[in-house]
């Protein structure tokens, strides 16, 4: 005590925040506890919105989950909710951006595939030596200038800021960068180690599906 992080809706800043700090302050004043606040961080996330108002039972309102799921698979659906906006922000929801994240979801899973054979060589020992950046042919170097960009960048969104938006608009951006690199890439002119470094990253992304497990993360079958 005090408590590390309370994450909370804006409505329970009138109801549990304020009941939480009431006890704080009396035990404070009691001497039982030094502390002045329950929390040491405080985050108040925003609110699911659909058709105009808050997303709610009693309004009858909601979008189940489980629909959502069976539709475009579960990796699709977490993945909109983190992307649509930052988490201290309201949300709109939009089927039609669940959509277009399975679409992303099945572009990287088709690109990890396509490429799985040239990066499978560094993990077989099979042109598995590290190459230095100044060896790299220019396209492959921007590739892997892109990658520590991308790792950055989402480790300072995702531990700093909290903002999971902008950490998948990142990973967007490195996916479209691959793809403009695919010719070299298939072509061999990648190092297999570079490849296996950038594959390690995208597999998260798309869950177990890309080793030939079993994901609970997502819908039985591949993003089409």
């Amino acid at each position: 005590f005090p408590i590390d992080q309370y994450i909370g809706g804006v409505e329970h800043a009138i109801l549990h925040l304020i009941y939480s700090r009431f006890w704080t302050k009396f035990m404070r004043d009691l001497g039982i506890v030094r502390n002045d606040e329950p929390a040491t961080r405080l985050f108040t996330q925003g609110m699911v919105i659909k058709d105009g108002a808050k997303m709610s039972k009693s309004k009858g309102n909601v979008v189940s989950p489980d629909e959502m799921v069976a539709k475009f698979g579960a990796d699709s659906t977490r993945m909109y909710s983190l992307f649509a906006t930052s988490p201290d922000r309201e949300l709109d929801w939009q089927e039609a951006g669940v959509e277009g994240v399975h679409r992303f979801l099945g572009r990287a899973y088709r690109f990890v595939m396509r490429n799985a054979g040239a990066a499978g060589n560094a993990s077989s020992g099979n042109g598995a030596r590290s190459v230095l950046s100044s060896e790299l042919s220019p396209k492959a170097r921007q590739i892997e200038r892109k990658l520590h960009q991308t790792i950055k960048r989402i480790s300072e969104d995702f531990q700093g800021r909290w903002h999971f938006n902008t950490s998948v608009a990142a990973i967007m951006e490195f996916v479209n960068q691959l793809y403009g690199a695919e010719d070299e890439i298939s072509s061999g002119e990648f190092p297999p180690a570079l490849l296996a470094d950038v594959q390690r990253r995208l597999v998260p992304v798309e869950g177990d599906a890309v080793d030939g497990g079993t994901s609970l993360r997502r819908s039985p079958s591949a993003p089409g």
